[in-house]
């Protein structure tokens, strides 16, 4: 009798790597694919919800948008069009955020499951036999920008749902998912110049910088509006979804994305396999320093990802910093316009002190995820069996694992420190009012959340090694939207309260919340002991 799998006859040649080679990128981003599009979905709904309180009349519509015109709000949130409309105002209060939010996304997933699978060597057997690494490239980027899209969609159906102009939701979901898709390209175009998954991340990261960089001057300079048209942010900005939507824009921002994806799959076959354009020298001498201890090398595998973080945050909080001066005086002059503010989510603006410390309360999201994505690294080197060796000398799990956490501690002291010292420089520049130790002190305020997201990706890799990252992050980054979801939304005060943000005092414009500090600070703590128990109990590379 002959089997059943013998009578079902095979998947023919020309489907089954299609199949299969895509089944495999889907399940390596299926998890990051639902959280980004969920988040999408809620943060648009939910902006156009906090219309309805920020915006009571016509004079509260005028004047939010004469708030908005202001030089430092239109650099930090991008250029205000149609306030007055529930749509309008989603795109202007959220469209950035998430744009960047599916950048970062995009590029980083493709250098992940692109050039890392391939430099880790998991790609050897698949390019083994018959199916070209261009075509295994292409259909990694295929899955990306399907993500992408369907990101987009999300964007469409939160606004649409909440009442927002359907017409213009549609628009702005396309530029949203245009702008992740180029970004997407650009990380699978770097993942073939280079030949390591760091390198090919930081290029990446380098045009996404210049891009937003760009963005930010043509918002807040009206005489260099030109660098829009240089800037796929600037492109999706200038689609203008609720003023008189213009698809050019968009379809420039397309074509772009289009030649960047081709040129990346193409690229893809005139490499060797595990090799790069750009290719680091062979003959470099040996780096030895911090070598010799498992604590040094700790601090050594921190250092260049915290130069990166640093030089990134730095920047941002020194143009804070600077703007400080433009945006106190301009809601100093007219209190009405702060009311506004504080109702669509800006509160406290109005001082300079108020307005720094509102600016620090988001430091807790960037250095909680830098907590999170260094333990996730630590997590990477466990499943790709770099680690095997270190374990098999006299070196336990406990002295890795509280070396790695000790040097992210230690790092995320000195990232909060760079946004306080720039801050402060941004503010002397311009002859503001805050002294050193102030700015210090709004920086250094943000570190229990930050230290909770430390102690839960601990635990996530003690108990969850697969999702480290995503853990991590949940104190800082989900910590944040449900706040806000909870103050726009008017849901019940103790769905806040369950987020730390709640508990987070507005230094330096008011004491800092010791006992509540003290408290997230003793979770992190029990929590990274928690996590440390797992890591001794599992085997290794789950």
């Amino acid at each position: 009798m002959t089997p059943a799998s013998a009578r079902v006859g095979p998947v023919p040649y020309d489907q089954a790597p299609w199949r299969a080679v895509t089944a495999l990128a889907w399940r390596q981003v299926r998890r990051g694919a639902l959280v980004v599009t969920a988040l999408t979905a809620a943060m648009s709904a939910t902006a156009v919800a906090a219309h309805r309180s920020a915006v009571q009349n016509l004079e509260d519509a005028s004047a939010l948008e004469a708030l908005a015109g202001n030089p430092a709000i239109r650099t930090l949130f991008g250029e205000p069009v149609s306030l007055d409309d529930p749509g309008g105002f989603a795109v202007w209060r959220t469209g950035t955020a998430l744009a960047v939010v599916l950048s970062v996304w995009g590029l980083l997933a493709a250098t992940r499951i692109i050039r890392g699978e391939e430099d880790a060597g998991r790609w050897d057997v698949l390019l083994a036999g018959r199916v070209p690494v261009t075509t295994v490239v292409a259909r990694h980027v295929t899955v990306l920008v399907a993500v992408q899209v369907l990101a987009g969609a999300a964007a469409f159906a939160g606004l649409a749902a909440m009442g927002a102009a359907a017409a213009g939701a549609a628009v702005h979901g396309a530029g949203l998912a245009l702008c992740g898709i180029f970004f997407t390209a650009v990380g699978a175009l770097t993942a073939q110049v280079f030949a390591t998954r760091s390198a090919a991340t930081g290029a990446a990261v380098a045009a996404f910088g210049a891009s937003m960089l760009a963005k930010m001057v043509a918002d807040g300079l009206p005489a260099l509006g030109w660098l829009h048209w240089l800037s796929p942010f600037g492109l999706t900005a200038l689609s203008r979804p609720y003023g008189g939507a213009s698809l050019w824009p968009l379809l420039l921002l397309a074509a772009a994305g289009l030649a960047v994806a081709v040129t990346a799959a193409a690229a893809s076959g005139r490499r060797d396999i595990r090799g790069g354009y750009l290719s680091p020298p062979s003959g470099r001498a040996p780096r030895l320093r911090l070598l010799g201890s498992v604590q040094a090398f700790a601090v050594r595998r921190t250092l260049r990802p915290l130069a990166a973080w640093s030089a990134g945050i730095g920047a941002y909080y020194l143009l804070i910093g600077v703007l400080t001066l433009s945006m106190t005086a301009f809601l100093t002059d007219n209190p009405r316009f702060a009311e506004l503010a504080a109702q669509a989510g800006f509160a406290g603006l109005g001082t300079v002190h108020g307005y720094t410390a509102t600016l620090f309360a988001l430091l807790a999201v960037p250095a909680g995820a830098f907590a999170a994505v260094r333990l996730a690294a630590l997590a990477a080197d466990e499943a790709d069996r770099r680690l095997t060796l270190l374990f098999a000398q006299p070196v336990t799990r406990t002295r890795v694992l509280v070396a790695e956490t000790a040097a992210v501690c230690g790092g995320l002291v000195v990232l909060v420190t760079v946004a306080g010292l720039a801050t402060w420089v941004g503010t002397e520049a311009v002859g503001a009012d805050l002294g050193l130790l102030a700015a210090l002190r709004g920086a250094w305020n943000v570190l229990p959340i930050a230290l909770l997201c430390l102690g839960a990706g601990a635990l996530a890799l003690g108990w969850a090694p697969r999702a480290v990252a995503f853990i991590g992050s949940l104190p800082a980054a989900g910590g944040f939207l449900l706040k806000v979801i909870a103050d726009s939304a008017g849901l019940p005060a103790w769905v806040a309260l369950l987020s730390p943000f709640a508990h987070l005092a507005a230094v330096p414009d008011a004491p800092a919340h010791g006992q509540a500090s003290l408290l997230m600070t003793a979770g992190a703590v029990l929590a990274a002991t928690a996590g440390l128990v797992g890591y001794r109990l599992r085997d290794l590379h789950l």
